[in-house]
């Protein structure tokens, strides 16, 4: 079988496929699986500093597979205890993985995104739309809700009122609504799809390794705590930042008029 979510490394960016476009990636217990490995692996890799999520095929991600729900097997079969646990030991590792992956992340949202895939687009934190893009929160349409964290993240991405709508009608969004409503920072014609998202990566990655992974965790702390603590946070990151190779590189490159050379060494 091929694999789920294929991961492929240009210089600093790497870029996850999800790979199941039969059922448009119909997130499943091997997507689920490889990409909680991808974003151990990524943390684990300094060379690493942007990478990119898209999807194989013509859609993004189909959310939930409705089939195995009808048959009530994989994440959906077995008693209300058993389910729960299904949940926690499956899909729920996903979110706490994209949550955790310490480099920024760009969703490339080539087609539908719907449930949990229009969910999965939420934990990026960047995300580009092709004019063919859609995007629905649609548990209520099925009698469920949304198990896979995305109550928590869409709030964050969209504001309470925005969220609260597409989570309690289930509508679907065209690329322009969902470019106005904030949810993505641009929609581009299909074909320039991974080009934009190449692009933007490539902005972010000249960047020093250590001082974006700082940065995009100090911004997820800022969720969460109050002022005071954000900033003793801060002044502690910043004081391992000046120690830092890459940090007189750039303050060397910037006095010798050149483009700095950063690594991935600490």
């Amino acid at each position: 079988m091929t694999d789920a979510v294929v991961c492929e490394q240009d210089g600093s960016v790497v870029t996850l496929t999800l790979n199941r476009p039969d059922t448009r990636n119909a997130i499943t217990e091997d997507i689920c699986e490889s990409l909680v490995a991808h974003c151990d692996r990524i943390n684990h890799d300094l060379s690493v500093r942007c990478a990119i999520l898209t999807g194989a095929g013509k859609g993004f991600s189909s959310g939930g597979n409705i089939k195995d729900m009808r048959d009530r097997t994989s994440l959906f079969g077995g008693s209300a205890a058993q389910i729960r646990s299904a949940y926690r030991e499956g899909i729920q590792r996903m979110p706490l993985a994209m949550y955790r992956l310490e480099v920024p992340i760009i969703a490339a949202v080539n087609g539908a995104a719907i449930g949990a895939g229009f969910d999965i687009a939420m934990m990026c934190d960047m995300r580009i739309a092709s004019t063919r893009a859609s995007f629905a929160e649609v548990f209520v349409k099925l009698g469920i809700i949304p198990g896979d964290g995305g109550a928590w993240f869409l709030p964050r991405a969209i504001g309470m009122a925005r969220a609260a709508e597409m989570s309690f009608t289930g509508d679907r969004l065209d690329a322009e609504t969902a470019l106005e409503w904030g949810l993505v920072s641009r929609v581009v014609p299909p074909e320039s799809l991974m080009d934009e998202a190449r692009a933007l990566a490539g902005r972010v990655a000249v960047n020093p390794p250590e001082a974006l992974r700082m940065t995009k965790r100090l911004i997820r702390e800022g969720q969460r705590v109050d002022l005071e603590t954000l900033l003793e946070l801060s002044c502690g990151m910043q004081a391992i930042a000046h120690h830092t190779a890459n940090h007189r590189e750039a303050v060397d490159a910037m006095f010798e008029k050149r483009e700095p050379n950063f690594t991935g060494e600490r």
